[in-house]
C-alpha cells in the first residue's frame, strides 16, 4: 500500500481547484500538473496564473512541481487527483463529461497498487458508480484489489485571500479502510487546518454537495424577503441589520447566485434524489427563486426608468461587473448575464465594464465585448452588479458620473448608503 512518503502525485485539471492543490503538493512531494489546455500549460511554465489564485512566487516555490499536457508523462505517478469542473447543462442536469473523460485519462496510465482521488463536486455515489467503472473497464484492473479510490471534496473559494487551501479543514475518504488512512495522511502533509476522515466515499460526496445547497436555500430565503419588502417599500438591508442583532441570526444577503458551486451543486443533489424516486421541494424552490433574480433586477430597472419617463427602447445601461463574485476573474455561471439578456429583450443596449475579467474570456463565454472605459454622462441607468474593490474605492459619486442627468443608479450589492442610490435589492 502507498504511503505519503512514496506518493508521486498527478493533479488532473489545473483550474481554480487543481492549480492551488498542485502547488501545495509540489512543495513537498513529486507532483505533475496535467491539463489538456496547452496554452494553460505554457502560461504556468512561464510563471503566470490567469485565475490569480496563485502568485509567481508560489509557482516558483513549488520546486517539485512540473506541468504537462501529455498523458504519457503521468505514467510515473501512482496517486491521481482529479480536479476537473462538474457543470450543469442547458437543462440544469449534471454534466459529468469532463469527469468521465478525466477518468478515461487515468485509465490509460494507472498501474497496480495506485490510488485515484476525486475532488470534483458530484452527487453521492458518482465516484464508485460512474467513474470507477470507467477506469476498471479501460485499464483491466480490478477495483479495490488492483487499484483504489478516494474522495476529498474541494473547498476552494475563488478570490478569497484569507481562507486558503491549507487553512480549510479537508474532508477525506477512501474505498477501503487502508485507502482512507492513506488519503487522510496524504492531505495531512499540506492541510494545516487538519482533516476530517468520513466513514465512506458517499458520505464525503454528500457532505460537499449539501454545503452549497444549504447556502443556496438560505440566500433564496433572503431573496424572497427582498421581494416582499420591496413591495412594502421597506429597505431590506435595514431589516437584515436589525434582525442581525440577535446572536443566532444568519447574516445572509440578497443577490445573484452564480459561480461553480452554489448555483450548480444543488442540481447534482436533486438529480440523484429524483433518480431514486424522491422529488425535492425546498431545494428546487430555492433554485427557481435564485435563478429568477436576474430578470427581477432588470424589471426593477425598467419600472424605474418608466417612472422617470426615460425611453426604454434604445436606452443605454452600464453594468458594472460581470464576474460571478467580487475581486476575482471567474466567469463560471455568472448570473449577471441574466440581467443583460433581459434588458436586451426590451431593446436596451447594455455596456459591461469589469476590471477583473479577461476580455477574450467574456467574448468566448458570453459573446460580450467589455467596455474598458465607460463614457461619462452617457447612461440612462447604471447597475452596480459586482462588489469589486475598484468600485467600492471609486465611490458612488464617481460611478454615478457615468450616468445622464436623470439616470437610475441601482446598487444591487448595497455597497453604499441608501441615500446614494435610486434602487437597492
Amino acid at each position: 500500500m502507498l504511503t505519503p512518503d512514496t506518493a508521486r502525485i498527478a493533479v488532473i485539471g489545473l483550474g481554480y481547484v487543481g492549480l492551488p492543490l498542485a502547488v501545495e503538493f509540489g512543495r513537498v512531494l513529486p507532483t505533475v500538473g496535467f491539463d489538456i489546455d496547452t496554452g494553460r500549460i505554457a502560461e504556468l511554465e512561464a510563471g503566470r496564473d490567469r485565475t490569480q489564485e496563485t502568485t509567481p512566487g508560489e509557482l516558483s516555490g513549488a520546486t517539485h512541481l512540473t506541468f504537462t499536457a501529455t498523458v504519457d508523462d503521468l505514467r510515473a505517478c501512482n496517486t491521481y487527483i482529479v480536479t476537473v469542473p462538474t457543470p450543469i447543462n442547458a437543462h440544469k442536469q449534471p454534466d459529468l463529461t469532463p469527469l468521465l473523460r478525466a477518468s478515461e485519462t487515468v485509465a490509460q496510465v494507472i498501474s497496480e497498487g495506485d490510488v485515484v482521488i476525486y475532488e470534483s463536486t458530484v452527487y453521492p455515489g458518482a465516484t464508485e458508480e460512474d467513474c470507477v467503472p470507467i477506469i476498471q473497464a479501460a485499464s483491466g484492473l480490478t477495483f479495490n484489489q488492483d487499484f483504489f479510490a478516494g474522495y476529498s471534496p474541494e473547498r476552494i473559494n475563488p478570490g478569497d485571500k484569507t481562507h486558503r487551501l491549507p487553512t480549510i479543514t479537508k474532508v477525506t475518504s477512501g474505498s477501503t479502510p487502508e485507502t482512507a488512512d492513506f488519503v487522510d495522511a496524504l492531505y495531512g502533509r499540506i492541510i494545516t487546518a487538519g482533516t476530517h476522515k468520513a466513514p465512506s466515499i458517499k458520505v464525503a460526496e454528500a457532505a460537499k454537495v449539501i454545503e452549497n445547497t444549504q447556502r443556496d436555500v438560505n440566500i433564496a430565503l433572503v431573496n424572497e424577503l427582498a421581494l416582499i419588502f420591496n413591495r412594502m417599500d421597506i429597505d431590506t438591508l435595514d431589516v437584515l441589520e436589525a434582525a442581525g442583532t440577535k446572536w443566532n441570526f444568519l447574516p445572509f444577503r440578497p443577490g445573484l447566485v452564480g459561480g461553480h458551486c452554489i448555483g450548480v451543486d444543488p442540481y447534482y443533489l436533486t438529480h440523484k434524489a429524483e433518480a431514486i424516486g424522491y422529488h425535492p421541494q425546498v431545494i428546487l424552490s430555492g433554485r427557481r427563486l435564485n435563478d429568477g433574480m436576474g430578470a427581477y433586477v432588470a424589471g426593477q430597472i425598467i419600472k424605474a426608468m418608466l417612472r422617470r419617463r426615460i425611453q426604454v427602447d434604445g436606452a443605454r445601461v452600464l453594468v458594472l461587473g460581470l464576474a460571478f463574485k467580487e475581486n476575482c476573474p471567474d466567469l463560471r455561471n455568472t448570473r449577471v448575464v441574466d440581467i443583460i439578456k433581459e434588458l436586451g429583450d426590451y431593446g436596451i443596449v447594455a455596456d459591461v465594464h469589469d476590471p477583473w475579467v479577461d476580455r477574450d474570456a467574456a467574448r468566448h463565454e458570453y459573446d460580450l465585448d467589455l467596455v474598458e472605459t465607460p463614457e461619462a454622462g452617457a447612461y440612462d441607468a447604471i447597475i452596480l452588479a459586482v462588489a469589486h474593490n475598484e468600485f467600492v474605492q471609486a465611490g458612488a459619486s464617481a460611478l454615478r458620473a457615468y450616468g445622464t442627468a436623470d439616470h437610475i443608479f441601482y446598487d444591487l450589492k448595497s455597497l453604499f448608503p441608501a441615500s446614494d442610490s435610486d434602487i437597492r435589492l
